[in-house]
C-alpha cells in the first residue's frame, strides 16, 4: 500500500515538473478530504439571524396591532361589560351594532356631522395641498428663475419648524381676518405642505428628463398640457406619496381645529371624540365610554382603508419607475 502511495506521489511530482503547476495536497494524498468549517458555519449564522429577525418583527407586529385589537374587542361590549370583563377579550354579549347605532343617534346625530366635516377637510385640504405641492415642486425642479436657491433655503427651514409652533400665530392672524370658527381656518393652513413640495422637487429633478419636455414644446404643447398630460404621469409615485401623508395628517389633525374652532358643528372627528370623552368623565354627566370607543373604531377604519388603497398605486408606480 505504501508503495502505491509513493508511486502516485512521484507521478504527481513528475507532472508538476512537466506542466509547471503545483499539485493539490488533496490529490497528492497528504490530507484526507473534509468539509469546510467556514461553509458549515454560514447556514447556522443565517438561521440564527433569521430567527432573531422573526422575533423582532413579531414583537413589532404585536406592538402595532395590540391597540387596534383592544379597540375592536371593546367596541363589541356594552358599558357594563367594559367594567366587568377583561379588556383583552370579548364579553358575553355582542353589542357592536347596537353601539354603532347609538353613536350615530347620540346628541341628534352629531357624529355624522363630524364625519362629513372631516371628509371636507381631507378632500379640500389634503387634495389641495397635494396638487399645490406637485405644481410647485415640478416648477422649481424644471424651471430656472432668480431666487430659486433662496426658495430652496426657505423650504428647508420650513421643514424644521413644528406645526404646533405656528398654531398660535395662525390663530391670531385668522382672528384678525374674521375666519376663526369657520372651515377656512382649518383648510387654508392644510394647503401648505413643505415636505410634500420638497419631495416632489427632488423626485421631479430625476424622474422627468428635460429632453422630454423640450420635445413636447417642439410639438406645440403648452406648459399646462405638458404638466397634466406628460409630467404628472411620471410624478405618480411622488404624487401618491404626498397624498398619503397629507390625507393621514389632515384626518388625524387635532391641535389646529381645537384652537381654531369653537362651535361643535364644525368639529372634525378627532376634536369631537375628545369632547365626548371629556364630557363623559365630568361630574353629573352620564358616562359613554362604549360610544367613545366605538366612535374611535369608526374613525380609524376609513383612514386605514384609504391608506391601503393608495399604497397599492404607490407601489405599482415605484415598480414602473424601476423598470424604466
Amino acid at each position: 500500500m505504501s508503495v502505491v502511495v509513493s508511486n502516485s506521489a512521484e507521478q504527481l511530482n513528475t507532472e508538476a515538473v512537466v506542466t509547471g503547476r503545483r499539485p493539490s495536497r488533496l490529490a497528492s494524498g497528504r490530507i484526507q478530504g473534509r468539509p469546510s468549517r467556514r461553509g458549515a458555519r454560514r447556514p447556522a449564522r443565517r438561521t440564527r439571524t433569521s430567527i432573531t429577525l422573526m422575533i423582532v418583527m413579531t414583537l413589532m407586529l404585536l406592538y402595532s396591532l395590540g391597540p387596534l385589537f383592544w379597540l375592536v374587542v371593546n367596541s363589541t361590549k356594552s358599558r357594563q361589560d367594559l367594567y366587568d370583563t377583561s379588556g383583552l377579550w370579548f364579553g358575553p354579549k355582542f353589542s357592536l351594532f347596537t353601539n354603532i347605532a347609538d353613536v350615530f343617534a347620540y346628541d341628534d346625530g352629531v357624529f355624522l356631522r363630524w364625519f362629513l366635516n372631516t371628509v371636507l377637510y381631507v378632500v379640500v385640504g389634503a387634495g389641495g395641498a397635494t396638487l399645490l405641492a406637485t405644481l410647485a415642486g415640478y416648477g422649481l425642479a424644471k424651471y430656472r428663475f432668480p431666487g430659486r436657491k433662496a426658495v430652496f433655503a426657505i423650504i428647508l427651514g420650513a421643514l424644521a419648524i413644528p406645526g404646533s409652533v405656528l398654531a398660535v400665530p395662525q390663530f391670531l392672524l385668522f382672528s384678525k381676518l374674521g375666519l376663526t370658527n369657520t372651515p377656512a381656518a382649518v383648510v387654508i393652513p392644510s394647503l401648505v405642505s413643505a415636505f410634500g413640495l420638497y419631495l416632489v422637487w427632488v423626485y421631479a429633478a430625476e424622474a422627468i428628463p428635460d429632453e422630454l419636455i423640450e420635445a413636447a414644446r417642439l410639438d406645440g404643447a403648452g406648459e399646462l398640457r405638458i404638466f397634466f398630460s406628460i409630467s404628472l404621469r411620471q410624478l405618480a409615485p411622488a404624487f401618491i406619496t404626498v397624498l398619503m401623508f397629507a390625507v393621514v395628517a389632515t384626518w388625524n389633525n387635532y391641535f389646529l381645529p381645537l384652537i381654531m374652532l369653537s362651535s361643535p358643528e364644525w368639529y372634525p372627528l378627532t376634536v369631537g371624540l375628545s369632547q365626548w370623552a371629556s364630557a363623559s368623565a365630568s361630574i353629573g354627566t352620564q358616562p359613554i365610554p362604549q360610544l367613545v370607543i366605538t366612535g374611535s373604531l369608526l374613525t380609524v377604519l376609513p383612514i386605514s382603508a384609504a391608506f391601503l388603497y393608495l399604497q397599492r398605486y404607490w407601489q405599482s408606480g415605484l415598480a414602473a419607475g424601476s423598470v424604466k
